[in-house]
């Protein structure tokens, strides 16, 4: 039996750890004007915006306490027999808190009342983490670039915005709630709303929010950010803790009703180089943001009500460059030569090759893409205004109910319904990179009973279930079977749509065809029920929980879902013997070759802003006088080797060389010659310098 009961222990420790909620307690000490303590009195918190009250007693300590307290303003009454009646009103209570509100009563009748301001005590000396509360005036009134309440945890200490929360572009989303508390990752912070676990579990994010719940800033009571040193019940993460409560009805009907504007009227044009352009336009920008807010009772005094919605909706132009094929390009006109494979004949540079020798669906493929704006261009020769547009509309419904003096529950749903759509960087038939069409749908349901047992003790439940579709679909999904069109039979029918990916190297933007990891998704569904009993034994407050927490997720993750090629160029580079060029037979020449390799790296970094001091020994060590590179370009000119030569302030006896041989040359469009510039030195020209792909 000894056995058991340890092992029941400890399953229950762990899940102790587990069992949070968002409620408050107030707590404090009644003692006489002589500051001895007082057992027995009456001590009553009502709460100013429902009227509802709640009573107990100081204990033999005089101690007394109320666990289950909701976010608000309270006024607290003692009343004991010969004295007089102490009365404090507007103690605040904010999420979480243990407010302690000490008493001192006079001697007096009862029928006296004696009315203390500031009663409450401004430091809390009651808790150990260090936190910060951002109340309901600091959350409507601050401005929010997004309206997302979760940046206002900024304001805390020891909290910084994560990368992942301003990565923007045709294929990065910003993700909502990311932050780093402590240098900890954002994935490593634990959100609550009204007690609920409020955290997506998505195995990739795709709902790109760190909350299934992202409430209206006017929907919300206030949140705690807890940074460190906070209790066993919370557990399980190592950064910080964010702890929200929704706002609830009272007695008073009371509502808002807003919009936020911004539009590209509005905007300012950012600094430009030189003269603006005449056909310079600013990048398209409309944003709206309206909603509106109502609370109330339905029967006054017991049941009350809170609801809330949001729509968000903004359209926007993102300006993009990337490299393309031009048009000699896409017939076979290449800055290089190549051979065919199969027959092994070899096409010099800046010819025509035969069209007769590339396939229909290369030259379709080619085809399909958009041209290029600026043709002159070698890279950055496509310049397009990317469409991007974000429609959302969320809301929240709630529900208090007072069931009688020692018991409370509520009720909550709340949905967040996000439509984006990501045009692709090429809109030509062979493009469709990008996102395409995301969709997140977050809804989570929540439940709370709360039951004063006795006065010095607590029964909390809680219960919510989450679930979330998020995923993401490319821009031609249902179009045109562009790939059956160029000649790529048998794939899915369901999938079709678009071009399958092709990654041609060197080109790493855009990637022709569809995004590779386009289509998917991940759609989580969670359960998540929590007890807690709380109780006051002397000047000791002890809290147990158990929280079960279940996660399910279907998962579409599988790419290349719709196929992908990849064309490395590797078959089709010539040779250093199509080349005329005869590799290096004997160790001294290649020893030469190592060299030489050594040297251009010398040079790079030379020629990428480093002062001869500033290299490493291993390079100094390869700047040599110019009768030995002399020879070293003799010695090496058979094997294909090319030298060049650059004084670059080294002085007239010293040089840095480069290295080039067949094989590099033709993987990119770098040509040098060595110009004679003056005794014992020389110098390096460069001709071109633009890389090119796939020969």
């Amino acid at each position: 039996m000894r056995i058991s009961w340890l092992g029941l222990a400890l399953f229950l420790t762990p899940m102790a750890l587990l069992a949070q909620f968002e409620t408050a307690e107030v707590l404090g000490t009644v003692r006489d004007s002589a500051n001895m303590v007082i057992s027995g009195a009456t001590v009553t918190l009502t709460n100013q915006d429902t009227a509802t009250e709640t009573k107990t007693s100081s204990d033999e300590a005089g101690n007394y306490g109320f666990f289950n307290v909701k976010v608000g303003n309270y006024t607290i009454t003692v009343e004991h027999p010969g004295f007089s009646k102490f009365n404090t009103a507007d103690v605040r209570v904010d999420v979480t808190a243990r407010q302690r509100v000490d008493v001192t009563l006079t001697v007096g009748q009862v029928t006296e009342s004696v009315t203390v301001v500031g009663a409450a005590a401004v430091l809390d000396t009651d808790t150990s983490d260090h936190s910060q509360v951002i109340n309901t005036q600091q959350i409507v009134e601050l401005p929010l670039n997004g309206r997302d309440y979760s940046n206002l945890a900024l304001l805390a200490t020891n909290v910084h915005i994560s990368p992942q929360a301003v990565s923007f572009s045709p294929s990065a989303t910003p993700r909502e709630g990311a932050f780093n508390v402590n240098g900890m990752r954002s994935t490593y912070n634990n959100f609550l709303m009204d007690g609920i676990d409020n955290n997506s579990y998505g195995t990739s994010n795709q709902d790109y929010s760190s909350q299934v719940v992202q409430p209206s800033p006017d929907a919300l009571a206030e949140f705690k950010v807890i940074t460190s040193n906070f209790s066993a019940e919370y557990g399980r993460v190592g950064g910080g803790i964010v702890n929200a409560a929704l706002r609830s009805g009272t007695n008073r009907f009371h509502g808002t009703a807003y919009e936020f504007l911004r539009n590209t009227d509005l905007n300012a044009i950012g600094y430009i180089f030189g003269a603006r352009p005449a056909t310079f336009e600013k990048p398209t920008m409309h944003r709206n943001q309206f909603g509106a807010t109502i609370g109330g009772p339905i029967i006054k005094d017991k049941l009350f009500f809170f609801a809330d919605y949001e729509g968000y909706r903004q359209l926007q132009g993102y300006l993009n460059f990337d490299s393309l094929p031009d048009a000699n390009e896409r017939t076979g006109t290449l800055p290089a030569t190549v051979v065919n494979p199969l027959t092994g004949a070899l096409y010099p540079a800046n010819t025509q090759s035969p069209l007769t020798q590339i396939t229909p669906f290369a030259l379709a493929a080619l085809g399909g893409l958009a041209p290029a704006t600026t043709p002159g261009l070698v890279g950055n020769n496509l310049e397009e205004t990317i469409p991007l547009r974000d429609y959302s509309d969320k809301y929240d419904a709630k529900l208090d109910y007072q069931i009688n003096a020692k018991m409370t529950s509520f009720l909550r749903f709340s949905q967040r319904k996000d439509i984006q759509y990501y045009g692709p960087s090429d809109p030509g038939p062979s493009g469709g990179d990008g996102n395409g069409f995301i969709h997140s749908i977050q809804q989570q349901a929540g439940a709370g009973y709360t039951w004063t047992v006795t006065p010095s003790s607590l029964f909390e439940a809680r219960f919510g279930f989450d679930h979330v579709l998020g995923g993401k679909a490319p821009p031609y999904l249902g179009g045109p079977n562009i790939a059956a069109e160029y000649g790529i039979e048998g794939l899915p029918s369901a999938l079709a749509g678009g071009f399958p990916t092709q990654v041609i190297g060197s080109f790493t933007s855009p990637a022709i065809g569809r995004q590779s990891t386009n289509p998917q998704f991940q759609n989580p569904t969670s359960f998540d029920p929590k007890l807690n009993y709380s109780m006051v034994k002397g000047r000791h407050t002890l809290k147990m929980g158990y929280e079960f927490l279940a996660i399910r997720t279907e998962v579409l993750d599988i790419n290349p879902l719709y196929g992908q090629l990849t064309y490395s160029g590797q078959y089709s580079k010539p040779t250093a013997a199509l080349c005329g060029c005869t590799p290096p037979t004997d160790g001294k020449q290649r020893e030469r070759l190592r060299s030489c390799r050594l040297l251009l790296r010398a040079a790079q970094r030379h020629r990428a802003g480093q002062r001869p001091g500033d290299q490493s020994a291993a390079a100094r060590q390869f700047v040599v006088p110019p009768g030995r590179l002399a020879r070293h370009f003799e010695a090496d000119r058979e094997c294909g080797t090319a030298l060049g030569i650059c004084d670059a302030g080294l002085g007239s006896r010293q040089c840095v060389v480069e290295f080039r041989s067949c094989h590099q040359y033709f993987g990119a469009r770098h040509q040098w010659r060595h110009l004679q510039s003056g005794p014992g030195e020389s110098r390096l020209q460069g001709l071109g310098s633009a890389a090119r792909p796939g020969v």
